[in-house]
């Protein structure tokens, strides 16, 4: 009993004596405050079991209860507090306890209760407030106040007796009095807001609408303050990703006050509150309204940065406290327990505790503010994308179509810019807290080792500037470095898109060749990028070296003695601390520059040019903008339901009302003395007087260019009206009553010439948001007979278009296009030329069913544009244009009246027509055919093989490229070390060897330094035996350590600088290296990679090396940390291991969900006429912002998940800090000399920093070598054989001379894997013969065009072309013997004669004359530069025909005598074809043509009629003998449409 009696044994006096009064003995008051402890425990016990026994099973489900009472947070940080000082006032009572004779378990018996009752209460208070129960919240009431009442009787009684200030357990017990105060006020706040006891009405309150979504799956905003701090809640999610890959499903919505609409409106009233009414046209600031919008959450991050900053100092503080009394042996009072509060400050087992907690809360902190600056940077992106997208819709198309506002620079705002933004934003809190942190750290260095200390400082505030300017010197030479690569990106993906057309040509060489001269520029700026990285990196690293060198030596110097080891290693760590804002410094300051640089960009394009307010569209209902966008779910009010024209058997030609044109109400638009321009101000459009009268068909012709598509744009309002207006019709009332609720007024159906699609299926893009109907969606299905092409797509109409319609052809996106204008329950639809890429057949069912029957019979006007003069005769008006004018309008009839010469004109291309509607009757006709076979190839070849390097199918390599990214998602989390080894030995080996070898030397280096400190200052602490100049090594003189001590620094600075730049270099050649083979290898690959070496690589060994170098020092000072480090070293592995797994999910879903929002942006952009013309503005806005917050669900969780990563291994680096403390304590007394606690002690801090760096960039490094992996799947494809067995010597030089074809035994396939297209074909051409090849779909016409270019497998038979066979040729010598035209016109950004003449090899004269055959001539010479003219990429600026003729002229510049023409005048006008017939006919008399027909009419004359059917030849002859036989295939041709 002695040994463990609550009031003590003291034999003197009788402790359990009550003779002065109860309260005056101590030992009762103690028992006192036992009671609420021990009251709450019984009471809560039972409630938590019973119900977490049933709850434990739903905590997941039943998040929908969850609320917060009043006063949550000021609870749970009471509580902490409480725990803390409990944890004081045990350990008080310990030592305490330690100084009687005696134990008096009331010393620190009642303090442990209470800690265990603090804890009940809040897990009581936590499981009460999830499952909202508040009446149970009474007990904790009844605690705090009798807990309150027992401790200020305490306090009382001490007062009483004189305890003051001075002792600790008075300021304890104090601190104890007013915590339970607080709570009790806290409680009582509850009670008075929600009422749940003593008032009469309870108040119901309901959790967040949030919670009640159980979409929501982001709860960081709803758990707990503990959950809020460790991220507990991510748990599940995280642990569960090693079974089942984290879906888009599994991470939910956002939560409103997250959402891009909520933060988009925010910031719109922040920008336009600063609108002022006296100078509208200043712009209003981007950066204050991001403060009054986002100004509060980053003031609180401040905050908490500050706090983790501040605590940040207690490491080195307590170190200094450790190591400074470890020798010291404390001094026993035996009469009194009451210990003075600077005696426990003393006590290095105390300090250590310290230590730890004071780790934990700043590391808390940190993560916290980390956190809360990344919502608000995603909130802030969320923000200015919608701004954005909200402009890009109101952009004039002028901006966009004179190039001042091109779609990469809005892609690069999205993507660039806002993140920069969000970055900056992200770093922002380190601007102001970092001033306060190194102020803080020289004022106490200054005070730990005087005025050297201030040398040693200023040494770093004089390298800061040069540092400084090394980062805005890198951060130049990045922007140049990404000029370049843009530049370079550009000129990559044109060469791939024109793949074909450069290999028909034989011009990779060239093309490739401009690429690695931009390569070229864009490594030289690398270089300079690569080195001044380098020299970044050695700054940060060297600096803290040479502020040590300075110091230690300074102070060796100035005082004369030298540092105990407590200042030193004190210093040492604060030197640490100082390291981490300044290497911040320069980073912070580059991305502040940056992120002015963004803000004026964005600030420019919210500032630039809108399109003119379309009031006028509007009729007399305009539905403002503003409205939509307040209520994003209201799309459009207006009800379409569908007209009741649809009885199929009422398809006659409704009786067509007489015209009268001057009755305003029968006119749909009228244009009044409009002149109209695209932003320069020369008109486009000079004079424009016309009416479109409604309900009927208006048709625009005219030559190619002269503005027939200015003027629909005009008319819709995208064009800059100079002078003159435009009127939309109001419907009489009475039909606006029935009429409103049939149609979908003032939208109207706009096909576009250039066809523009979706990023969906078939199906969403021809019903484009409108409700499906299905007897509807078939009738336009055939009108645009799109039935058998949708037939063939893997899924019908419900594939998935890729981007820009990439594997559709011409024809079928064009008329997915029109299906859609028809789709539209719009009164008017515009249709530009929708038949440009259409052959006979098609066109004409279109006009039929489409636009005569569909359209005509809902009485819907109809404006088309057309080159198809045979059409005319259906039109009920009809407009002719020349040269940005009117020329004539009016009815065919008042024209034929007035106009007999355009009549007579218009007759005979006419005649020319009709001739050609009754020859061209090749069956099934073969365009359309031609492009369903493309599809079939391109949809199911996709299955067949896997490698494809046929460029047939190039395109739809990028395409499986995405494929094979989406299906691959291992769910091993293996590191490819053999990829990372890849990329390393392409950098060469001699730099790996340097690179590894100056690392490992480099970290021996800085701990060598660290040690040899350590015994200096060892030294210093005073040799025992008292000789003071010493006999042996105790004393050896500074003169011994300072010499070694600086020639240690200096190695280290050198080998800092070594490392560096090896690294950098290693990562350059490698970059250098493989971009080269890359591009050499596949011509046809996109080369998107990355330029450096992966950073993550250099970070992860320099963070791994530190990690092991503390872990080994540590072990080495105190080995009994090695016991301990077991059970850290397992719990360490399971968290990065789960760690990795989710984080490479999460940043999965991050690019993936990037990428249809990019898509979106640019197709918005890309399509912005058809968009503003059917007015679906806000349907548009709505999936822009679903977009947006959807990745940024998956960025919020990618960033929780950071945090998650990094608060446990804080806590474990924590855990470190205090064994290798307690380690060093116990075993200090034996042999341990107090310096190396120190040294140990140090290094323990380090470690914190340095363990979530090691697993994050393992992770990093996962995703970065992935690229890799793919650049060396690429580099492993074969290319194309150019070698051939002949020699160049062997081939003449005007080798094809006559242009003699001998076809033998043919046999082709475009695959090993793949059935043969040609089979045993024979043919024999005589030279300057004309051969015409027809045949139906899949006959092999295509193929055999191919085959003379070596461009397919020829696996069997020869060609023999004057004599050589072609097979045997060198590739490049083939193909730039021949010259070939394609269907589809492809030009390059670059002048027109790189265009004509990318070799630059011919004449000014040869290319004029080219020009001149193909009709260009005048249009060049009106250009400025003429020859040297700017074409835009893809050739933009000229409109589709003139793209046509200009691959003409191409081919025409190269004089070869053999031409192939793949039906190359689809979208050329009547009468610019006839004229294109004859000049090929004269200018190509001496040589061999091959034209592929689409249409049959073409080679009636030719001298030569091949007609193919499935690979084989049928019939071979010429065209009147095979007329002649009438059971012949192509007299049936010609006779199916007579």
């Amino acid at each position: 009993m002695a040994g463990l009696s609550f009031c003590g044994n003291n034999v003197t006096k009788n402790a359990y004596s009550v003779d002065t009064g109860m309260l005056n003995n101590g030992c009762f008051v103690d028992a006192l405050n036992l009671v609420p402890h021990v009251f709450l425990l019984f009471i809560t016990f039972p409630i938590l079991f019973i119900g977490w026994g049933s709850q434990s099973s739903k905590v997941q489900i039943h998040h929908n209860t969850w609320l917060h009472f009043p006063g949550h947070n000021l609870r749970w940080i009471l509580t902490f507090t409480l725990l803390f000082v409990h944890v004081c006032e045990i350990a008080e009572g310990i030592v305490s306890n330690k100084q009687m004779d005696t134990n008096h378990l009331h010393l620190f018996m009642p303090a442990f209760m209470g800690f265990i009752a603090a804890t009940t209460s809040v897990v009581y208070y936590h499981n009460i407030e999830t499952s909202n129960f508040p009446k149970l919240l009474l007990a904790l009431f009844i605690y705090w106040v009798l807990a309150f009442i027992t401790k200020s009787i305490k306090l009382w009684k001490f007062a009483e007796y004189g305890v003051g200030v001075l002792h600790l357990r008075f300021c304890i017990t104090a601190l104890l009095v007013v915590l339970y105060g607080l709570l009790m006020a806290v409680e009582i706040n509850v009670i008075r807001v929600r009422r749940y006891v003593f008032f009469a009405n309870p108040q119901k309150v309901k959790p967040p609408e949030d919670l009640q979504d159980l979409g929501v799956r982001f709860l960081q905003p709803f758990v707990n303050l503990l959950s809020k701090a460790t991220y507990w809640w991510m748990n599940p999610l995280i642990i569960g990703a090693h079974k089942r890959p984290i879906e888009l499903k599994k991470i939910g919505k956002l939560p409103i006050a997250m959402r891009a609409l909520t933060n988009y409106l925010k910031l719109k009233d922040a920008y336009e509150d600063q609108r002022n009414a006296e100078d509208p046209e200043k712009a209003p600031s981007i950066w204050r309204s991001m403060y009054r919008a986002f100004g509060r959450p980053i003031l609180l991050s401040s905050t908490f940065r500050y706090l983790a900053d501040l605590l940040g100092f207690a490491g080195p503080l307590c170190i200094y406290g450790i190591v400074e009394h470890l020798n010291k042996k404390p001094v026993p009072y035996f009469e009194v327990y009451f210990m003075s509060s600077n005696e426990l400050l003393q006590n290095t087992s105390v300090l250590a505790v310290l230590l730890f907690l004071a780790l934990v809360l700043q590391r808390t902190f940190l993560q916290a503010s980390y956190y809360v600056t990344i919502e608000t940077g995603i909130n802030l992106r969320g923000a200015l994308l919608a701004m954005i997208y909200n402009k890009i819709l109101r952009l004039s198309t002028s901006n966009m179509s004179m190039g001042e506002m091109t779609l990469g620079q809005i892609n690069n705002l999205v993507a660039i810019e806002t993140n920069q933004l969000m970055w900056f934003l992200f770093l922002c809190p380190n601007l102001w807290a970092m001033p306060v942190q190194i102020v803080m750290g020289v004022i106490l260095l200054y005070y730990l080792l005087g005025t050297s200390a201030l040398i040693g400082a200023s040494v770093i505030v004089l390298l800061a500037p040069v540092q400084y300017l090394i980062a805005t010197k890198l951060a130049d030479t990045q922007k140049s470095t990404l000029d370049q690569s843009t530049e370079r990106l550009k000129k990559t993906t044109e060469i791939l898109k024109g793949i074909k057309l450069l290999k028909l040509y034989a011009w990779e060489n060239i093309f490739c060749d401009s690429v690695e001269d931009t390569r070229g520029k864009e490594l030289t700026s690398l270089r300079t990028f690569a080195l001044y990285t380098s020299m970044s990196i050695f700054m940060n690293a060297a600096i803290p070296i040479a502020a040590v060198l300075v110091t230690f030596v300074s102070h060796a110097l100035i005082n004369k003695s030298k540092p105990s080891s407590s200042e030193a290693f004190a210093a040492l760590a604060l030197f640490h601390i100082l390291v981490t804002p300044l290497f911040l410094l320069s980073t912070v300051v580059r991305f502040a520059v940056k992120a002015m640089v963004s803000v004026q960009k964005l600030g420019e394009f919210l500032q630039s040019d809108e399109i003119g307010d379309d009031s006028w569209r509007n009729g007399d209902m305009p539905v403002s903008l503003e409205a939509c966008k307040k209520h994003p779910g209201a799309t459009k009010a207006i009800n379409r339901k569908q007209p009741l024209l649809y009885q199929m058997d009422n398809y006659e030609q409704p009786a067509r009302r007489p015209l009268r044109p001057n009755e305003t109400e029968d006119v749909a638009v009228k244009v009044n003395g409009g002149f109209f321009t695209w932003g320069s101000n020369l008109s486009t459009l000079s004079d424009i007087n016309i009416c479109i009268p409604t309900g009927q068909l208006t048709m625009i012709v005219g030559q190619v260019g002269c503005g027939k598509s200015s003027l629909l744009l005009a008319m819709l309002g995208e064009m800059q009206t100079l002078s003159g207006k435009v009127y939309w019709s109001k419907l009489p009332v009475s039909e606006m009553l029935h009429e409103a609720n049939s149609k979908n007024r003032y939208s109207v159906g706009y096909a576009t010439q250039k066809s523009w699609l979706l990023n969906a299926t078939v199906e969403d893009n021809i019903t484009f948001g409108s409700p499906f109907n299905k007897q509807r969606y078939k009738t336009v299905i055939d009108a645009c007979s799109l039935q058998p092409d949708v037939d063939l797509l893997p899924f019908g109409d419900q594939t998935e278009i890729g981007e820009r319609g990439i594997n559709l052809s011409g024809g079928q996106r064009q008329r997915i296009c029109v299906a859609r204008a028809l789709y539209q329950n719009t009164n008017i639809v515009f249709l530009d030329d929708p038949f440009s890429a259409l052959d006979i057949h098609l066109s004409d069912h279109l006009m039929q069913e489409g636009i005569l029957k569909f359209l005509q019979d809902d009485k819907r006007t109809v404006v088309l544009v057309t080159h198809k003069l045979q059409y005319l005769i259906h039109a009920d008006w009809i407009i002719a244009m020349k040269d940005g004018s009117v020329l004539r309008e009016g009815t065919l009839k008042d024209i034929q009246t007035h106009d007999v010469e355009l009549y007579e004109h218009w007759k005979t291309l006419m005649n020319r027509q009709d001739q050609e509607l009754e020859k061209d009757t090749e069956i099934d006709n073969c365009q359309t055919a031609l492009e369903r076979k493309t599809l079939r190839r391109a949809f199911y070849s996709r299955e067949a093989k896997n490698q494809v390097d046929d460029d047939e199918e190039e395109e739809e390599e990028e395409e499986e490229e995405d494929d094979n990214m989406s299906t691959t998602t291992s769910r091993r989390s293996k590191i490819p070390w053999r990829v990372c080894w890849q990329y390393l030995s392409s950098g060469g080996f001699l730099m790996v060897f340097l690179m590894v070898f100056s690392k490992l030397l480099k970290h021996s280096v800085m701990v060598a330094i660290d040690y040899w400190l350590a015994e200096w200052t060892a030294n210093a602490d005073g040799p025992v035996n008292g000789t003071a100049n010493g006999d042996g090594p105790a004393g050896l003189p500074d003169s011994y350590y300072v010499p070694v001590f600086i020639i240690l620094c200096g190695a280290g600075i050198a080998l800092c600088l070594i490392t560096s730049l090896t690294v950098e270099f290693l990562g350059l050649s490698a970059a250098t290296n493989l971009h080269h083979n890359l591009l050499n290898k596949i011509i046809h690959a996109p080369i998107r990679f990355f330029d450096h070496i992966p950073p993550t690589l250099e970070s992860l060994t320099r963070s791994t090396l530190l990690c092991l170098s503390a872990i080994g020092v540590i072990a080495f000072v105190t080995p009994s940390f090695l016991i301990a480090l077991i059970p850290l070293a397992v719990s360490f592995y399971f968290i990065q291991k789960y760690f990795r797994v989710a984080s490479k999910d999460l940043q999965d879903l991050d690019d993936s969900t990037q990428l249809p929002l990019l898509c979106h942006f640019s197709e918005t952009a890309e399509g912005l006429t058809t968009i503003r013309a059917f007015r679906h503005e806000s349907r548009f806005k709505q999936k822009m912002l679903e977009l947006t917050d959807t990745n940024n669900t998956a960025y919020l969780f990618l960033s929780a998940a950071n945090r998650w990563l990094e608060v446990r291994t804080d806590y474990l680096g924590a855990v470190i800090v205090l064994t290798a403390a307690v380690a060093s304590i116990w075993s200090s007394g034996k042999s341990l000399p107090s310096s190396m606690v120190g040294l140990g002690l140090t290094y323990a801090l380090t470690v914190t920093n340095y363990l979530n760096w090691v697993v994050r960039n393992l992770a990093d490094l996962e995703v970065q070598m992935a690229a890799v992996k793919k650049v060396n799947s690429f580099l492993s494809t074969e290319s194309e054989n150019y070698e051939g067995s002949m020699d160049t010597t062997q081939v003449p030089e005007d080798w094809p001379q006559h242009g003699e074809i001998k076809i033998q035994d043919l046999c082709v396939r475009y695959d090993p894997l793949l059935k043969p297209v040609l089979k045993h074909v024979n043919a024999y051409i005589n030279p300057g013969q004309k051969v015409g090849i027809c045949g139906r779909t899949g006959s092999g016409k295509s193929s055999l065009s191919l085959a003379f270019f070596n461009m397919v497998d020829v696996f069997e038979g020869r060609i023999i072309i004057d004599g050589i066979d072609i097979c045997k040729l060198p590739l490049q010598t083939l193909r730039s013997r021949l010259s070939i035209i394609l269907q589809d016109p492809v030009l390059f950004s670059g002048s027109i004669r790189f265009n004509l003449d990318p070799e630059r090899t011919c004449t000014d004269d040869r290319l004029w004359e080219a020009l001149e055959i193909a009709q260009l001539k005048n249009m060049v010479k009106a250009l400025s530069g003429g020859l040297d003219a700017v074409v835009t990429e893809g050739g933009e600026n000229f409109s589709v025909g003139q793209r046509q003729l200009f691959c003409l002229a191409r081919a025409f510049v190269r004089k070869s005598s053999i031409l192939i023409m793949d039906e190359a005048t689809a979208s050329i006008d009547m009468a610019t074809e006839n004229v294109l017939q004859k000049v090929v006919m004269t200018a190509f008399a001496d040589r061999t043509v091959v034209t592929i027909a689409h249409r049959v009419h073409t080679i009636l004359e030719a001298d030569l009629v091949i007609v193919m059917k499935r690979g084989n030849i049928l019939e071979m002859d010429k065209p009147e003998t095979l007329l002649e036989n009438e059971d012949g295939m192509f007299a049936s041709f010609v006779r199916a449409d007579m």
